[in-house]
């Protein structure tokens, strides 16, 4: 299948329906339980697949309708972790003070993770798929370890699970799997270090296409007050990039709209595809299509045409419903412009 040019896509969530969990929370509690939560789960995945279709993108997430958060979503499958006692712990350098499940044994997956979304997604849509996992060294970042005492032995031990899931994934007909690791803007000598490393392991096999997506956060009060910290220019990336540029990673996820990043760090991704965030999560102003195709162009000055993939700055989840499914038609029709422009 050739890939359109500007192929579309989110970066990973979108916001739940309230009917299926507490809306414009980052870590919503469920509305159901048992079966009905299963049922509804599925439905709303269908409902954020078709109007990601009718939006226009190109390609499909899930929209993690299944996950109450993109990290816990997979350690719930995993044995050696304590969820039962939660510990209160700073995450991302402190800057969440979050309720974390404790590593307390061996990590092994209880079994498959994310088969039921990754087949009812494949089965609904003829388009191309894509499908998040968390990172090892988010995941390192998000728990806390009472087990392994070294957080390059506990990422690689994760990195090993993440590659089983992901393996299994591409046998259910995933066309990209993307591991989110927004630990990598935070430590950035370590994700150069060991972070790279450990994303290489949990991605080692796969022939379907490899991504990261690396972020500054959600839109939610703790990020923006953040990103208020960082100056007029985000150079985190400076750092990271060089080390992915090398990798077998395939396609990097950035944010660049309304962002202090530096256009010109695109270029450390040389030979990468470059998924470019046209769409500000941290805002509830819809974008034009103008500005979407006006950010791709900008974009273009330092990424091959056919490198560069529009995309959202991140996740939608805590966003307003109705405003989420404009940015997408914005982001798809953004696209379509700048196909017209450049093209």
């Amino acid at each position: 299948m050739t890939r359109p040019l500007f192929s579309s896509t989110i970066a990973g969530s979108l916001p739940k329906p309230a009917w299926l969990a507490e809306p414009r929370k980052l870590w919503p509690a469920w509305k159901l339980e048992g079966d009905e939560l299963a049922q509804a789960k599925a439905d709303a995945t269908l409902l954020w697949i078709k109007a990601q279709e009718d939006a226009g993108l190109d390609v499909i997430g899930d929209g993690e309708q299944s996950r109450q958060h993109f990290v816990h979503g997979f350690l719930e499958h995993v044995e050696g972790i304590d969820f039962e006692h939660k510990v209160r712990m700073g995450i991302r350098d402190n800057r969440y003070d979050a309720m974390v499940p404790q590593v307390v044994s061996e990590l092994r997956l209880k079994g498959r993770v994310h088969a039921a979304e990754a087949r009812l997604l494949r089965a609904h849509t003829q388009r191309r798929i894509k499908f998040t996992l968390p990172g090892p060294m988010t995941i390192v970042d998000t728990v806390a370890d009472r087990h392994y005492g070294d957080r390059v032995k506990l990422a690689m031990a994760f990195a090993e699970l993440l590659n089983q899931e992901a393996l299994a994934l591409e046998a259910d007909g995933v066309d990209i799997v993307q591991f989110d690791e927004p630990a990598f803007n935070v430590y950035m000598k370590d994700a150069a270090d060991w972070g790279v490393r450990a994303l290489e392991r949990a991605a080692q096999g796969l022939r379907c296409t490899t991504a990261v997506h690396i972020c500054y956060g959600y839109g939610i009060q703790a990020n923006v007050d953040w990103k208020a910290t960082l100056g007029e220019e985000w150079r985190q990336y400076e750092q990271v990039f060089p080390a992915l540029a090398k990798s077998s990673i395939q396609q990097v996820s950035l944010e660049c709209f309304h962002s202090h990043v530096p256009p010109q760090l695109m270029r450390l991704l040389e030979g990468k595809d470059v998924m470019v965030g046209v769409i500000d999560v941290a805002s509830e102003v819809v974008e034009t299509p103008e500005q979407v195709a006006d950010t791709i162009g900008e974009a273009l000055q330092h990424v091959p045409k056919r490198r560069l993939l529009p995309c959202t700055n991140c996740g939608l989840a805590p966003m307003d419903r109705a405003v989420a499914l404009q940015k997408l038609q914005a982001l798809a029709a953004g696209a379509e412009l700048a196909r017209q422009r450049y093209g």
